[in-house]
């Protein structure tokens, strides 16, 4: 792109750069990518992917800051200016050095297109790559509302109304059709009669006697008497003992706090840092309300807290969790319970 443009104001209409320079400059970028691989993966403790990215990136620039340099040199040595002059100036300031070269080079051969065109490109690469690296950096310009309302559970559903009161039974009226009703001559002759039932006496006392007595039974009578003995201890034989009492319901889910231990955890695979939060230096801890079920998997996970770029892996490594069923009274109840996952940057 920049050939292009500097072609138009050559007299000669050759290329500067020639295959020599392209050869030094992609051998000192892959030196530099090598160099920098193997550093940092001594020191670093990120993935080998985002290492690998990193030195790739810095080759990048390494290279075509290499092929500035042999640009300035060739063209120098082709206009009559001091080459290591210009040299120097533009290994010092690399960017500043390569405009103000343009703008020297320009003014001498009178042709200001060979420095317009190429500080145009120049600033257009940095808005551009200003533009890409900005988000990457300041993590609050990425749009975390929107992540939020992907990753927020819905609310729950509104409880059942209350079942309706049972509605009291009516009194019962009992109405005794005594002596004086009966002798009573009616003032109106009724033309259906009805027939009234009277409702039953209780049942007369266990302790009265019988008129006459009773073969074998004591004079004066006792209380109870013979057949309240005979009675009672038949009834004390046929009457079954009491059933024993209900056994305990057992909850079907209990909660973990005060008296109620943890679930103990039998596997536990590590979240996978997220290489977009790694190069952004983010870390903290991704709050999860979760259920324990009866076999000791995760059910009903939900997002309680936590930064969205860290949100995904803590959700994916939760899921894969598992642990030991909880018993209480013998049996196995389901557990709801509160997980932190802690996101920690090395240094």
């Amino acid at each position: 792109m920049f050939e292009d443009s500097l072609l138009e104001s050559s007299t000669k209409m050759a290329p500067v750069i020639k295959g020599k320079h392209w050869l030094i400059s992609l051998a000192i970028g892959a030196v530099v990518f090598i160099a920098l691989f193997f550093t940092l993966s001594s020191i670093s403790a990120n993935e080998t992917s985002v290492i690998g990215t990193q030195s790739a990136i810095l080759a990048a620039l390494t290279t075509g800051f290499a092929l500035i340099l042999c640009y300035v040199l060739a063209d120098a040595k082709r206009y009559g200016f001091n080459p290591w002059v210009w040299f120097v100036i533009n290994l010092l300031f690399p960017l500043i050095g390569f405009v103000i070269y343009l703008i020297y080079s320009a003014a001498k051969t009178g042709d200001w297109k060979r420095a317009t065109l190429p500080i145009a490109y120049i600033f257009e690469f940095i808005i551009i790559g200003v533009m890409v690296l900005v988000p990457l950096i300041y993590t609050e310009a990425l749009p975390k509302a929107q992540l939020m309302t992907f990753l927020a559970a819905p609310p729950p559903p509104p409880p059942p109304p209350p079942p309706p009161a049972a509605a009291a039974p009516a009194p019962r009226i009992i109405h005794r059709v005594s002596v004086e009703d009966i002798m009573r001559a009616p003032t109106v002759i009724p033309k259906t009669i009805a027939q009234v039932k009277d409702e039953p006496e209780p049942a007369p006392n266990a302790g009265v006697g019988v008129v006459g007595g009773v073969p074998g039974g004591v004079p004066g009578g006792t209380m109870g008497g013979v057949l309240g003995g005979v009675i009672g201890g038949v009834l004390s034989q046929a009457t079954p003992p009491p059933p024993p009492p209900p056994k305990p319901q057992t909850p079907k889910r209990i909660r973990v706090g005060g008296q109620v231990e943890s679930a103990r955890l039998i596997f536990k695979p590590n979240p996978e840092y997220p290489p977009l939060a790694k190069m952004a230096r983010i870390q903290g801890t991704v709050r999860l309300d979760a259920v324990i079920s009866k076999d000791g998997t995760i059910q009903d996970l939900k997002v309680l807290s936590g930064h969205p770029l860290l949100v995904k892996s803590a959700l994916d490594a939760v899921q894969r969790w598992r642990y030991q069923p909880t018993l209480l009274n013998g049996e196995a109840v389901e557990v709801a319970t509160e997980i932190d996952v802690i996101f920690t940057l090395s240094e």
